[in-house]
């Protein structure tokens, strides 16, 4: 009886432990990666629009691949690395948070840009 109660309290004890540590994806603005871009000339900035929407502008130095492709998980492993901290934007957030959500189940530390690309270009201007 004591070694089950010794269990239950392992185990509620290990499961909040690991819900504290669990990763998320961070949001940041657009006005720190405005920052962070001028600090650190190396981040991997990832816009994750569409080729057509590429057409229109892009971030200085931005990796593409387009989450609504079929190949965006395989591409985004085989072109970024697992130590850096990636940063996605789209054109507004929602696909970045998309794309986020799953590099982060990949093991990437990610940034999701509130706003996307239409709050840069109004930041930028």
């Amino acid at each position: 009886m004591k070694f089950i109660k010794f269990i239950t309290v392992f185990a509620v004890l290990f499961l909040v432990g690991c819900k504290g540590q669990s990763k998320e994806v961070k949001k940041i603005t657009t006005s720190t990666l405005e920052t962070v871009l001028k600090n650190d000339s190396e981040i991997q900035l990832v816009d994750v629009r569409t080729p057509a929407e590429w057409e229109k502008g892009i971030i200085k130095n931005a990796i593409k691949i387009d989450v609504t492709s079929s190949n965006f998980q395989n591409k985004a492993l085989k072109e970024l690395d697992k130590t850096k901290p990636v940063y996605l934007y789209c054109r507004s957030g929602g696909r970045s948070l998309i794309a986020a959500e799953t590099l982060l189940e990949k093991g990437f530390e990610v940034y999701n840009i509130e706003g996307g690309y239409m709050q840069w270009q109004q930041n930028t201007k």
